[in-house]
């Protein structure tokens, strides 16, 4: 359903994501830089990735969720404590939600480099010591809205009424978009939801304001108002597109290591647990 009074958001501002090399194995920049919390609500940080085997090793996590989008390679995943595990692959979706801790890894396959975006959702302070769960949401296995030059796949909330059934904490949309050239695609959003768009391929204009962005950039969404809000994406090259988009929680965040909580004290308590082996509940 087309909602005619929808407040048609603008893109406020578009930055162009750079890798830098971690080690000979691995390079990594932000697409989300951490430390913006307020204006970033709900989410914290995203990190593109490039990566062979040995780039990580077994780390821990609290308080929040990390949402991981294979863009090529495959990445095995595997938990500690749980001993639940998985590979997913270019397209897929893993939604790991850490709540009261999870200690784990996440490793390319033998002899491929992985490319990833991974995002850290926030978790609200009567969830953060939920208990840990992992959803592998595959790419064949997610609800698609399908248009006339556009396929739109659906991982978390919905897409003009096509919905997944992906769990959330705190209500999060997250789409891909497949768009071909002079085709418009417009994503209806709750106007309170702050979100952004990363451009994986191709070249397209974004937003009321029309904006022109490609490969490699993240554009931020502009105000919603207090109703119903939409953006308009329009592919001038073949444009793949991810859209994230979730509602803020307003709540203090404090984030030291792999640790979000809401308090100095909840973080010494992590890393004093992790250090005493009583971490995982």
């Amino acid at each position: 359903m087309h909602h005619t009074n929808a407040v048609k958001r603008e893109i406020s501002e578009v930055r162009e994501v750079t890798l830098s090399r971690v080690s000979p194995i691995h390079a990594a920049g932000p697409v989300l830089e951490p430390g913006n919390w307020a204006k970033n609500d709900p989410f914290l940080l995203m990190m593109e990735d490039k990566f062979q085997k040995g780039s990580f090793d077994v780390h821990p996590h609290r308080g929040m969720e990390t949402v991981t989008y294979v863009i090529s390679g495959q990445i095995e995943h595997y938990d500690t404590h749980s001993g639940e595990g998985g590979v997913i692959g270019p397209g897929d979706v893993q939604w790991m939600t850490a709540g009261s801790g999870v200690e784990h890894n996440e490793v390319p396959s033998e002899g491929i480099t992985a490319h990833s975006l991974q995002l850290w959702v926030n978790l609200p302070k009567a969830h953060k010591m939920t208990k840990p769960r992992y959803q592998n949401l595959k790419r064949e296995d997610m609800p698609v809205r399908q248009e006339e030059g556009a396929t739109i796949k659906v991982f978390s909330g919905s897409s003009r009424g096509v919905k997944a059934p992906t769990l959330n904490f705190i209500p999060i949309t997250m789409v891909e978009m497949l768009i071909e050239p002079g085709h418009t695609v417009t994503q209806d959003l709750p106007g309170s939801y702050n979100g952004f768009i990363y451009v994986l391929e191709g070249t397209g204009t974004f937003g009321h304001n029309n904006i022109s962005a490609s490969k490699g950039e993240v554009l931020w969404l502009g105000e919603g108002g207090s109703g119903e809000s939409e953006i308009d994406i329009t592919a001038t090259e073949t444009l793949r597109i991810l859209l994230y988009a979730g509602e803020p929680i307003h709540e203090p965040v404090v984030a030291r290591g792999p640790f979000v909580m809401n308090t100095e004290r909840e973080i010494t308590e992590a890393f004093s647990e992790y250090r005493q082996g009583t971490f995982l509940k």
